[in-house]
């Protein structure tokens, strides 16, 4: 079953928009693993019978990004640690700057789903990227990619005078109905 031919559009009310960071170097420990949930975000894809006409547009607020979870740390994240992490993915890694996705091409994956080639803006920086949708019973659509943030100007986070980093590559998810 693949993804359904029309306009399917998405945002927080019917799908979730994630985004996985992950810890190294010395005091790794000390820091956690995130799963960071995008609050403030809209997507359209519309799916022709053409695959190659279709085309997938995403908009998302870059100060929207709120840290859900946190896993692996030596101490449960708490509220303070949540308010510095968003202050910190504000001020040093993304500015504020809106983030931004069009599509240039895309294909179809063979399994259903779709191979989307385009065009990603974070940081004020843009770049090509490739996200992979896949179709699940019941009409789920679902995608992810992996981003590796220097590849956007994006300096990765740093904490404890360099012991704890923030690993480069991170990956972006999605999930929704159609």
């Amino acid at each position: 079953m693949g993804i359904p031919a029309g306009t399917h559009t998405f945002g927080p009310e019917n799908a979730e928009l994630l985004v996985r960071t992950y810890r190294e170097g010395l005091a790794a420990k000390a820091g956690h693993d995130l799963i960071i949930v995008v609050q403030s975000w809209d997507a359209l894809l519309e799916v022709s019978e053409d695959v190659a006409s279709s085309r997938l547009e995403l908009n998302a607020d870059a100060r929207s990004l709120h840290p859900r979870e946190g896993l692996r740390g030596v101490k449960p994240l708490s509220d303070k640690d949540r308010k510095q992490i968003r202050k910190n993915i504000d001020e040093q890694v993304l500015g504020g700057q809106p983030i931004s996705f069009r599509s240039t091409a895309v294909e179809s994956a063979g399994d259903g789903g779709l191979s989307v080639s385009g065009e990603l803006t974070m940081a004020g920086t843009t770049r090509p990227a490739r996200f992979e949708l896949g179709a699940g019973a019941g009409g789920e659509v679902t995608g992810a990619t992996e981003l590796s943030q220097t590849d956007w100007g994006i300096k990765p986070y740093r904490g404890m005078m360099g012991a704890l980093k923030v690993r480069d590559s991170l990956e972006v998810s999605f999930s929704g109905k159609a």
